[in-house]
This record gives C-alpha cells, sequence and structure tokens, in this order.
C-alpha cells in the first residue's frame, strides 16, 4: 500500500470527491480528467519507506531528485570555518518528502516568505520561500538543510521543532510542488561524493563523508 504524506489528503479527497459527483452525473471524460488527477496528486505525495546507510560518518541526501550545485565558500554565515553546498533539484515527479541527512538534534527551525521564481534558477535560494533547519550532528558537527519552495507554490512544511532529536533519514518535511533542497556542510576533512548531474534519492544515497569529530 502506497503511504501517502498527511499533507496530500486534503488535495486528494476534492479531486476524488470531483470524481465521484462527476461519475453520479454521468460526466465521463469530467470523471476521467478528475480520475487522472487524483492518480497525480497520490504519485506526487507519495511517501515510501528508506532504508539509509548505516554509517555515521556518511551525510545522506536530504531530497529525491538530481544534483544541480556543488559549491565549496571559504566562509558562510552561521559556520565556523569553509563549507560545501550541495544543492538538490526535485522535478514534479519525484518524491517531496525530505529527510535528515545526519543523526543529531535540530537547533532551529525558521521560515520566510519570498517569491515565486522557478526553483531551477540559482537565485531562488535567496529570493523564494524557504525553510531552514540548523541541525547539530551528535559530535556538535553544524548542518544546514534548506527548502527552497517554487514557480507552483511556495508553501514548505516541516514535521519537526528544536530540541527534536532525529536520525538519519527521519522526515524532516515537505514542500509542495515543483522545489529543491540545499544542504550545507562543513569542508575541512570532508570528502564530497556526488557531482553535478547525478541523481539522488532521500535517506538512502551518500552525498559526503564528513569524519567524526574527536575531544
Amino acid at each position: 500500500m502506497i503511504r501517502i504524506a498527511r499533507e496530500g489528503w486534503p488535495w486528494i479527497l476534492v479531486a476524488g470527491g470531483a470524481g465521484g459527483t462527476a461519475a453520479l452525473l454521468r460526466k465521463k471524460y469530467l470523471g476521467l480528467a478528475a480520475a487522472g488527477v487524483t492518480g497525480a496528486l497520490v504519485w506526487f505525495f507519495r511517501d515510501p519507506s528508506r532504508e539509509p546507510v548505516p554509517d555515521r560518518e556518511l551525510l545522506i541526501s536530504p531530497a529525491d531528485g538530481v544534483v544541480s550545485i556543488v559549491r565549496y565558500y571559504p566562509e558562510y554565515e552561521g559556520f565556523p570555518g569553509p563549507v560545501y553546498r550541495v544543492g538538490i533539484f526535485m522535478r514534479l515527479y519525484d518524491v517531496h518528502v525530505n529527510r535528515a541527512p545526519v543523526p543529531g538534534r535540530i537547533l532551529q527551525v525558521i521560515s520566510s516568505r519570498g517569491r515565486k521564481l522557478p526553483a531551477s534558477w540559482d537565485p531562488a535560494l535567496e529570493w523564494n520561500e524557504k525553510r531552514l533547519y540548523w541541525m547539530e550532528r551528535d559530535d556538535g558537527i553544524p548542518i544546514l538543510v534548506v527548502q527552497v519552495a517554487g514557480l507552483l507554490a511556495r508553501r514548505t512544511v516541516s514535521y519537526v521543532r528544536p530540541g527534536d532529536e532525529v536520525l538519519t533519514g527521519d522526515r524532516l518535511g515537505m514542500i509542495k510542488f515543483g522545489s529543491r533542497v540545499e544542504v550545507f556542510f562543513p569542508a575541512e576533512g570532508t570528502r564530497v561524493l556526488v557531482r553535478e548531474g547525478h541523481r539522488v534519492r532521500a535517506g538512502e544515497t551518500p552525498l559526503a563523508l564528513l569524519p567524526w569529530k574527536t575531544e
């Protein structure tokens, strides 16, 4: 049975109700259209189970999609040193539930309103609606996950709160319709395992190897 993200049920029930009404009124083509929309919504809001690689030093992809950017920054606000940024673009047919890339604790969840630029555009990171998840891995390493809403809708949804403990692959939230997810992490001693164009899966595909911090 397909697991559906809870945010999808209102959409699915409305479309299904429209299809049922059309069937009662014997509106064949309207009913077929409603059935098609219902099926598409079920597919979009699916939330399959995932099995992360059991390695605490791996940073796992927070999103399904294609790696759109891998970039190094000598400094970035909120981090004590240089960072890597890996951006993942999610198309409409990708799973849109996002997951924790490492085990640790949620420090902050910050949301902001914004524009409706296409999520594939790099400026969307700065200008579109977004939700930031500041995390701390169990060894104190800071991680930032950013949900960036897209052109069709600008709604981000969070499943976690500050103070929550998460395991790798736990659900953080989702973005409704076209969107992207960015993850920032310390660059010192880190080895990035993906390149632009690589296809990744949330909760399963390793993005980088971050050595465990020791005292």
